[in-house]
């Protein structure tokens, strides 16, 4: 025998002998239900090459499997998903040993078990999780599943971008106050496992199918959509196909090769400007950095191109909405991913949520731009299917006008681009989010400003969307300044759970809110009405919600004087319409022949229903 052949058995000889057993760690998603689509299983674990997989059903059988080249990852593609409940196991076998795990299929939730969507009906409020009430104490600190977080909780507050204590208990105990001040919303975000120092904010999963240990559990998830929707309030969840944490394992150790666009060591920086995205002349190499750049050049940016990642992507937000009845998404750094995997990630949950409905953040002041992501346009030969995108231009209008910075001209010039929007009704405004500075740190703001910025808010068209804080006056500028503890939330900080706070504002400011949005409630012209812009000035603006026979009238005057001008009423919405009554605010509506006369006192609101 020749030294080569004898080399060749001794090698075959030892890695039988030495070969080790499959062992399976973990499976992506940890369990499906019964009567949805097929799913594909991404199995975490080592030893898996040669392995052939198995399941010990008949009823779920394995159409195809996938081994990385590594064998730590093995993609299974299911046949089918079962018609009933059941549970399962999984099997992987080499020549050296076994490895099982179980799955299970469970029984879907019913139609009305949440799932409801949102609308213009609806006024929506921001809380980031970590920020805004702490209801259980031992999951505090920078290691929240580490036996001694809370002896260093109270340092860890004190740490700007540190993990504040919050947590998903926190929302529950307040759903109460939050559904009085007349919110019927409640957007979190991510609730991701987030296993990093500073990434308190949820946007930096290393696991997208747990629950971080700061946020409390899978159980308490479930728990809040299900005190929201016991009250016929509704919970959307914040979800990000976009990217993961740079802590996530696939980072040095990738399911494939272009699991993600780029490596760590070799990809592009994600850049903001998203005006090659609606430019059709505009080469791939200026769109390229938008859509697979990593984001703040730390992210790793997934790459839906991979038909595998897609699939894994669209299978996490189907998974997170069936476990809480979740009613609607807002999904993060929605540009930054191609629109042939929203068309197709919107597809497919509208097939199985008919009424769940999504807001995409798409951070631009430009209405050309924001419009263009929206459902129903087409862009490259691709519809993203998206229900509505945030109004980050009229944001951008709110701030710069009622910080005095800009006219009132501004806020109708944005309003006047509504027709590049399929349904502009459904977009969402907001004053302030966790990516902006807050109102009131802005120069030249005040809080009689920021009554009369909510007043704009609170009666133009779209549903209205609240950061937390927004209703207290909250200040805050640029991150981490813009994300202060929710005031009240914390006990460990010295605060009580309800505290009386001495400073007037926060108490004159939540009064405001709570009317307005009564006051929305109420009234139905102000949540869906058609709305007409009938006057503008530098300081005032004046426009009618009209649903049915019902007009509201709505005046804002942003001058620090009284203002009395008047309004031609020829071929407008006022022009059959002769008296008016005060709902809220102050000042007066006179109605004449050919026009109408309004008096306004300094920084006010007016609004009255017309006859």
């Amino acid at each position: 025998m020749t030294f080569k052949r004898c080399a060749a058995l001794f090698l075959l000889l030892s890695s039988s002998v030495f070969a080790q057993a499959p062992r399976m760690i973990k499976v992506d998603p940890p369990n499906w239900w019964v009567n949805m689509p097929k799913a594909m299983l991404l199995v975490q674990g080592e030893n898996f090459t040669g392995a052939r997989f198995r399941t010990d059903s008949p009823a779920v059988p394995i159409d195809h499997a996938k081994i990385s080249a590594n064998g730590h990852w093995a993609e299974l593609w299911l046949s089918a998903a079962p018609q009933k409940p059941m549970n399962i196991t999984v099997i992987a076998e080499t020549s050296a040993g076994r490895a099982a795990m179980p799955f299970t299929f469970a029984p879907r939730r019913g139609e009305s078990d949440g799932f409801a969507g949102f609308s213009s009906q609806d006024a929506m409020y921001l809380i980031m999780t970590d920020r805004f009430a702490d209801g259980d104490l031992t999951n505090d600190g920078p290691d929240a599943h580490s036996p001694a977080a809370s002896a260093v909780a109270v340092e860890e507050r004190a740490r700007p971008r540190g993990w504040h204590g919050g947590d998903l208990r926190g929302v529950i105990e307040h759903l109460d106050s939050l559904q009085t001040m007349g919110i019927t919303t409640v957007w979190i975000t991510p609730v991701y496992q987030n296993h990093e120092p500073d990434s308190y904010h949820g946007y930096g999963a290393t696991d997208m199918y747990a629950v971080d240990e700061h946020y409390g559990t899978l159980k308490d998830y479930r728990a809040l959509a299900a005190a929201l929707h016991s009250r016929g309030m509704k919970l959307v969840l914040d979800t990000v196909p976009n990217h993961v944490g740079p802590a996530h394992p696939w980072v040095n150790d990738s399911p494939e090769p272009d699991w993600f666009h780029g490596t760590k060591a070799n990809h592009h920086v994600a850049q903001g400007d998203f005006l090659p995205l609606v430019n059709p002349h505009a080469p791939w190499r200026d769109r390229r950095d938008v859509t697979e750049g990593w984001f703040a050049d730390v992210l790793p940016d997934m790459n839906q191109e991979n038909p595998v990642v897609s699939q894994y992507l669209i299978q996490n937000a189907i998974w997170w909405i069936e476990q809480g009845g979740v009613d609607g998404l807002r999904i993060d750094t929605f540009p930054y991913v191609r629109r042939e995997f929203w068309r197709d990630f919107h597809a497919t949950l509208q097939k199985l949520y008919p009424h769940l409905t999504a807001v995409g953040e798409v951070f631009n002041p430009d209405p050309t731009v924001t419009s263009s992501f929206a459902g129903g346009v087409t862009r490259d030969g691709a519809d993203t299917g998206l229900y509505t995108p945030f109004d980050f231009p009229l944001h951008v209008a709110m701030g710069n006008v009622f910080s005095g910075k800009a006219t009132m001209d501004q806020l109708a010039e944005v309003l006047r681009h509504d027709s590049l929007y399929p349904h502009p009704e459904r977009l969402v405004p907001f004053l302030d989010n966790h990516d902006t500075s807050r109102f009131l740190s802005l120069p030249g703001a005040s809080v009689a400003r920021q009554k009369l910025a909510l007043a704009f808010l609170l009666t133009t068209r779209g549903m209205p969307q609240l950061y937390s804080g927004d209703e207290i006056a909250m200040t805050g500028g640029d991150d981490p300044e813009n994300r202060h503890d929710f005031l009240g939330g914390f006990p460990r900080s010295g605060q009580a759970k309800v505290t009386p706070i001495p400073d007037p504002a926060p108490q004159e400011m939540l009064t405001w809110v709570r009317q307005l949005l009564n006051l929305r409630k109420k009234e139905s012209a102000l949540r869906s009405g058609v709305e007409q812009i009938v006057y503008t000035s530098a300081d005032s603006i004046v426009y009618l919600r009209t649903e049915g026979g019902r007009h509201l009238l709505i005046a804002i005057h942003s001058g620090d004087e009284d203002v009395r001008f008047h309004i031609p009423k020829e071929n407008t919405g006022l022009e059959n319409l002769k008296a008016a009554e005060l709902l809220f605010g102050g000042g007066s509506f006179e109605s004449g022949v050919s026009d109408a006369t309004m008096s306004l006192p300094a920084n006010s609101v007016y609004i009255g229903v017309l006859h």
